[in-house]
């Protein structure tokens, strides 16, 4: 195989970029075409789609909202951990086994003093 061939290797490639750019393209003019257009005030304010505004886009958010965002997040992680090893259990035997109910003792721990401190409470 020679450098003369290489250009013939990338002609399937460049032929479905062409072929999926046409069709993107195809596929916003067809909308463009399609679609009603109709603008009314309401409709073209820049919030909600036609939706009155109730309130200031920029209130503050509690801080006892991201707390316990960043708790699911963690303890959804915890699980994503447990999931190799229940599949590796049997390979892993005592030493595993030792591992995880550390790993879990240390993650009930966070959730007691969580718990403890009212972060989970939404008021």
């Amino acid at each position: 195989m020679g450098n003369a061939d290489v250009p013939a290797n990338y002609l399937p490639v460049l032929l479905f970029i062409g072929i999926a750019i046409a069709f993107g393209g195809v596929s916003l003019l067809a909308g463009w075409f399609v679609r009603p257009s109709r603008p009314y005030r309401a409709k073209l304010a820049p919030y909600e789609s036609g939706s009155p505004l109730f309130q200031d886009a920029r209130v503050q958010i509690p801080m006892r909202y991201y707390i316990i965002a960043m708790l699911f997040v963690i303890f959804d992680i915890e699980i994503v951990y447990m999931f190799p090893w229940a599949v590796a259990f049997s390979k892993l035997g005592f030493v595993g086994l030792a591992e995880m109910v550390t790993f879990i003792g240390i993650l009930v721990v966070g959730f007691w003093y969580a718990w403890k401190k009212g972060a989970l409470e939404w008021d």
